[in-house]
């Protein structure tokens, strides 16, 4: 593959918006109103984030995501990340990348523990991923997604340490 992942610039806003526009709307997989605006999303994805990267393949951008401390203050030792990959480039292991590329990310910046927060029960390949990759689940809770299709579904806490203290 020969994708490669790098910082995001404001040029690449229009190529990224067109990756999250379709995942936000569909509503099964981000807690974001399904009826975001695109000044929301960019808030939301690049402004509010320490760091926001894009998947890159001779220049067509085929995913995106996030960094950022999961909590303030004395929780911010511990980040917090968020990924899309546009519905054409799907299966061919880019979210796998994004994602050690991230956990390097995180350890360059000091983070020892990546969480994600709200990982939809449903979205079985993302969990599958996430696991694969070393995450574990540490947490379910109940009814806690407003899943478009499927009503309320349970969402997974999950985890990895990556560096010692």
């Amino acid at each position: 593959m020969s994708v490669m992942i790098r910082p995001f610039e404001p040029a690449d806003w229009e190529a990224v918006w067109q990756i999250l526009k379709p995942v936000f709307r569909a509503g099964t997989t981000y807690a974001y109103t399904p009826d975001i605006t695109e000044t929301e999303a960019l808030e939301a994805w690049i402004r509010r984030p320490m760091a926001a990267f894009v998947a890159e393949e001779n220049g067509r951008i085929l995913g995106t995501y996030y960094l950022k401390p999961n909590q303030p203050g004395l929780g911010a030792h511990i980040c917090n990340c968020g990924y899309a990959v546009s519905e054409e480039s799907r299966g061919r292991g880019i979210a796998s990348s994004m994602c050690e590329h991230s956990q390097a990310e995180a350890i360059a910046r000091g983070f020892i523990g990546m969480q994600f927060n709200l990982v939809v029960s449903t979205n079985e390949n993302a969990v599958r991923l996430w696991q694969k990759l070393g995450f574990k689940i540490i947490g379910t809770v109940p009814e806690s997604f407003r899943h478009a299709e499927q009503g309320l579904v349970d969402a997974h806490i999950m985890f990895k340490k990556l560096s010692a203290v």
